[in-house]
């Protein structure tokens, strides 16, 4: 890899940048709490994070396997474990700050449901008479209020930063900026928390949280790359004319002919990781200077994302996530995985709703004392934090199996 030509720098770190998230001049908590002496607002964010129960649950979810199929495919955790190392490289490149892009790198996944994208659709789907299901809303939920730990709040009372970061990381919800997903009427739970606390939903996140984004991104790509060539859901050959990774792949074959293939696989991925996270910083330096924003407040302000991937590298990306949705997402094998997890999520939805004294609990508690209506988003909170394992076994007790 040729770091020169990537824009990525080996040697130490730059000092942090006028436009970075300065934990000194954070906006605080919704709960005001005394500092700690050790610890930074952001360092403390991230250790909450790590030790909260939806992060610990991240071990058993999927990514696009079930969890029992194998123990070296990506889970949730493992996957945000590889988000957070990639974006704390483009952090520490482009000198913002690291402790925050990690922190969000964590978070990113917490409101998950089980099964991945398949319990995602089949909860949206049981949920659309009572406001839907969307896994970014729902790690508001688990950290605002889930998450019940201390004794003085609900939820892990993060840093305003940590907070817009988790909501606005693919960009601004609302107005004239709002792109791809935002721009529609905002999740009654969203709209009931910025009322309290606002986020201001308007602008784009922070570079930090623009930063956590990116690396989701060639971390989802690049794994999935790898746990489908270890699965044999595709092949070398298929990948050959894929732009992005073609070319990859024949550096390798030409650099290591014979290479077995566990080891070509790896020294494959590890080459795309670089490639596209120099891209990322070389671009990313390239919209900073010519916007030249003069703080963390002028990023958001921005009128475009300052963290990004170049256009013909975004192109790129965008013809192998097509190869991808084609051949591993719909291969037979993850279709039939999926299927079943979308039995399983739709049937315990439906049992509880219909016999909420079925739920374990302190969730049977909560249900006696729901008001009107508050039941379903109930059911909802309890699934979305299920394991793939628990559920399974739910869906076992409850004799719901086919």
């Amino acid at each position: 890899m040729n770091f020169a030509a990537s824009g990525v720098s080996r040697i130490g770190a730059p000092s942090a940048a006028v436009y970075a998230c300065d934990p000194a001049a954070s906006r605080g908590r919704l709960h005001a709490e005394p500092e700690s002496p050790t610890r930074t607002p952001f360092q403390r964010d991230r250790d909450r994070i790590l030790h909260s129960t939806a992060f610990r649950r991240l071990k058993h979810k999927t990514q696009v396997f079930v969890y029992h199929e194998g123990d070296h495919y990506r889970t949730r955790l493992t996957h945000s474990l590889e988000v957070a190392q990639i974006a704390r490289t483009i952090a520490r490149t482009l000198g913002l700050n690291e402790d925050l892009a990690e922190t969000l790198a964590l978070a990113h996944d917490l409101g998950h449901p089980p099964f991945g994208h398949a319990g995602e659709e089949a909860l949206d789907r049981v949920m659309v008479p009572y406001g839907g299901f969307d896994h970014n809303v729902q790690t508001l939920r688990v950290v605002t209020g889930l998450e019940r730990r201390y004794a003085a709040f609900d939820g892990l009372n993060l840093t305003w930063e940590t907070l817009e970061g988790v909501v606005k990381h693919n960009g601004p919800l609302i107005g004239p900026r709002a792109t791809g997903s935002g721009g529609g009427p905002l999740h009654e739970t969203l709209a009931e928390y910025v009322a309290a606390h606002d986020l201001e939903l308007s602008t784009f996140a922070g570079a930090e949280a623009q930063v956590a984004a990116i690396a989701d991104d060639i971390a989802y790509n690049n794994h999935d790359v790898d746990d489908g060539l270890r699965a044999n859901l595709f092949d070398f050959a298929d990948l050959r004319n894929v732009p992005l990774v073609g070319p990859v792949l024949a550096e390798v074959r030409d650099l290591y002919p014979g290479l077995e293939r566990s080891r070509a696989v790896h020294e494959t991925i590890r080459r795309l990781i670089s490639l596209m996270i120099g891209d990322v910083v070389a671009e990313s330096r390239s919209r900073l200077a010519q916007a030249v924003p003069r703080s963390a407040d002028a990023v958001r302000q921005s009128d475009r994302a300052m963290i990004g991937m170049s256009a013909d590298v975004a192109r790129r990306d965008r013809d192998l996530k097509a190869f991808l949705f084609a051949n591993m997402y719909r291969h037979p094998k993850v279709g039939e995985t999926s299927d079943r997890g979308r039995r399983v999520v739709a049937g315990i939805f439906r049992h509880y709703l219909e016999e909420p004294e079925s739920l374990p609990g302190d969730w049977r508690e909560s249900a006696r004392r729901s008001g009107p209506g508050e039941l379903p988003r109930l059911v909802c909170d309890f699934i979305a934090g299920m394991t793939d394992r628990y559920a399974l076994s739910e869906y076992r007790r409850l004799s719901l199996s086919e």
